[in-house]
This record gives structure tokens, sequence and C-alpha cells, in this order.
């Protein structure tokens, strides 16, 4: 081929590189649906159509101190959202399917970012992988590149991804890391969803009855005890508590400050996070749902990187930034500990005393029958439903319990209120 021909098949290949961008997704809905890029064919480029980065320096005013990390120096305060990232792994599983190279798929995620707003976000995510595909077109791995800034990308992100190149199947796993993102982050959203309301009735409540007994009651009360009458015991009682509060509000914040302070720095002592984690698990119903939330990220993240090609070893390694609990990272350092000697997983996970006898014999069967990986996703899915039906449950079972809670010390307010009354017209 001559080097015109050459010459007019890379214009060609760049126009055709803008046509199949096509417009900006839109953003994540309430389901955390995401919009697909089209599915057209695209063309592959050589990684020379693209200029390497430009250096960061040129942009003095986004610069934070350069004794920062690479992370630090381009993500600063801006936080990167869950739905963000899902957007653009799906996005760059996409431009790979349709026959990208990495460099020019990299590139096109950047004029993605940069057409979608001119918002932080936007601009930070942009000057991201503008940095991660220079590295890659200087001859780093997409892995070792995207290592560079852990504030967006944990450890199982990258390992994913560099098992997912080992392995040529790197579109399928970004496929992967999409939906697990994805269901990840519905699960936080049930779990939040689900607290919003009867928190909000509670401070709604505490609020209203603290109102009452400090400036509604105590003006009421003031007549009946210019009376020089004896008071019934529930008004007596209720100009006790409203003195208290009114001369010792300050007094009572104090202390859930500083019993707050307490707990926190308590918290932050060698050992006390662990007893705290383990305690947590041992509370009654409440124990069990932690329990079952943790399963679910163990199940799902282990069963995604053992499809993935990632050894058990490894990613029991890795499968420990994902769960939140202490106690249960403990446990699976056990775990690993016990599988380097030579044990079965089932049997390691047994010696815990930790997880529930459904774990250890699908653990069990699934290794006998070589389908752990498929019998994992098949648990997180169970173990995820039983979560939406007991969040569902236990916010069914707040919402009548914090009603009748208001209802009760309202009552009691209104009785010890209008008793003295009622004693005053029966004696009229």
């Amino acid at each position: 081929m001559s080097a015109s021909d050459n010459h007019n098949r890379i214009q060609t290949d760049s126009e055709q590189l803008v046509t199949f961008l096509g417009p900006a997704p839109s953003d994540l809905d309430q389901d955390n649906d995401l919009d697909m890029l089209p599915d057209e064919q695209g063309f592959p480029f050589t990684a020379s159509l693209y200029p390497s980065a430009p250096d960061p320096l040129e942009h003095n005013e986004l610069q934070p101190d350069s004794r920062l990390s690479d992370d630090d120096k381009i993500t600063g305060f801006i936080r990167i959202r869950t739905k963000d990232l899902c957007v653009i792994t799906r996005q760059l599983a996409s431009l790979l399917q349709a026959g990208l190279a990495l460099v020019p798929a990299l590139m096109a995620l950047v004029e993605q970012l940069e057409s979608v707003g001119k918002n932080s976000r936007s601009v930070f995510l942009a000057r991201i992988f503008r940095q991660i595909a220079d590295r890659v077109n200087s001859g780093s791995s997409l892995a070792d590149a995207l290592r560079h800034y852990p504030r967006v990308f944990s450890n199982l992100y990258v390992n994913m991804v560099r098992a997912g190149q080992a392995g040529g199947t790197l579109e399928d796993v970004l496929l992967k890391l999409t939906e697990m993102l994805e269901k990840r982050a519905r699960l936080t959203a049930r779990l939040q969803a689900a607290l919003v309301y009867p928190v909000i009735m509670i401070i709604a409540a505490f609020s209203v009855v603290i109102f009452l007994m400090a400036f509604v009651v105590p003006g009421i009360t003031d007549i009946f005890v210019q009376m020089n009458r004896s008071l019934p015991w529930p008004t007596t009682l209720l100009m006790g508590v409203c003195a208290f509060i009114r001369n010792y509000l300050w007094l009572l914040a104090l202390i859930i400050v500083a019993l707050v302070v307490a707990v926190s720095a308590y918290l932050k002592t060698p050992g006390a996070k662990m007893n705290w984690d383990r305690w947590k698990l041992k509370l009654p119903y409440l124990g069990a749902v932690l329990l079952k939330i943790e399963m679910i990220r163990l199940t799902r993240t282990l069963g995604i990187m053992l499809t993935s090609g990632i050894s058990i070893l490894d990613a029991l390694q890795i499968v420990k930034g994902v769960v939140q609990n202490r106690y249960i990272c403990a446990s699976l350092e056990n775990i690993h500990d016990d599988l380097g000697r030579g044990h079965s997983l089932a049997q390691a996970v047994r010696q815990t005393a930790l997880f529930p006898p459904i774990l250890i014999h699908t653990l069990a069967v699934g290794q006998m029958s070589g389908s752990l990986e498929q019998q994992l996703l098949n648990l997180a899915e169970g173990y995820d439903e039983e979560i939406n039906v007991t969040v569902r449950s236990l916010t069914a079972l707040l919402e009548p319990v914090i009603l009748l809670f208001m209802g009760l010390v309202v009552g009691f307010i209104v009785l010890a209120t209008l008793l003295p009354i009622f004693e005053i017209n029966q004696m009229l």
C-alpha cells in the first residue's frame, strides 16, 4: 500500500471515529440503567493518530502540591461516583467490542468526557483518562496505568483488568466489572433509602417533643403551680422533665458530644474496630442482616474474579478490600493461610465458625463439580433477594413502631396537661 493510500485511510478513519462516538450518554436514572454507545462497527486505529497526554504543569490552576501522588494531583477533592465509573467502564467495553484498539478507545473516552460538559468531575475524569492513554501509548499495560489512580480505580478493578488483558478477554471483564459495580451501587442505594424515612421520622419526633417540653408545656404548667394545688403525678413528672430540659439541655448536648468523641477515639485504638465489628455481627436480627450484606459483597466479588481468571489465593487477598467488616477480613486472612497449607476452600471456611452452612456446602459442591464461580454468583443473587425482602420487612416494621412511640409521648404530654384542668372543672 502506498504512502498516499495510507494517508487517505487514516484521514477516513479519523472522520469515522467522530461519527462513531455519537451523542453524549445520559446519566444514570434511578435504576442505574446505563445508555450504551452505538453498536456500529468501528475501525482499528494506530496509536500514532492521537497525541500524548499534555504536560500537567500547563494547567497551573488545577495543580495541587507537586509532592502529592498522581492520583492526588488529578482528583484533588473531587469524588468520583460509582455511577460515573460504571458509565465509563461500559463505554470502554463497547468501544473495544466494536473493534477499536485500546489507546484510540481511551482517547475516544476523553473526547466523550470533554463533550459532556465543563463540570469539574468531567474535566478531572478527562484528565485522568488522557494520562492513562499516554501511559499505555508509552508501553505500560492498562492495569499498571490504572494503578496510579487508587482513588478512582480500586485494587479489585485493577487486578480484574490485569486478568482480562492477560487472558485476552478485556471487553468481557469490563462488562462484568460494570455489572458488579451497578449491583453494588443498587444495594447501597436500597439500604440508604430504607433508612432515610425512619431517620427523618425519629429526628422530627424528638424535635417536636423537645420543643413542646421546653417552650409550650412550661407556660401551661406554670398556671397550675400558681394555684398552689396538688397536681396529678403525670403532671408533676412532666413538669420535672420540662424543668430539666430547660435548665440542663446544654449539659445533655455536651454529654452526647463527649460520648460520640470518646467512642470515635476508642474505635481508632488497635483492636477496637475489630471488637466493634465482631459485636455488630452478634446483634439479634441486625447481625444476620449485616452478615448477609457482607456475604453479597464477598460471594459476588469472588465469583467474578474467579470467572475472570484470577487464582483463588489472589482473589481472597483482593476481596478483603471489598468487605467492610474487619472481623470478616481477619477470617478471610485465616482462610487464605489455610488454603496455602493445602486445605480445601470449604474446610478453610468451616474452620472460621463464622460463615453460614449454606456457603460451606455451596463451596464444597462447586469445587467438586468444577462450577465454583457460578455457584458463588448464584449464592450472591440469593442473598441479594433475601436482603431485599428483609429491608422491606424492616422498613414496614419500623414505621408503625415510630408512629406508636410518637403517639405515646404526645399522648402523655396531652394527658399530663389536661388532668389538672379536669380536676379544676370538677371543683367548680
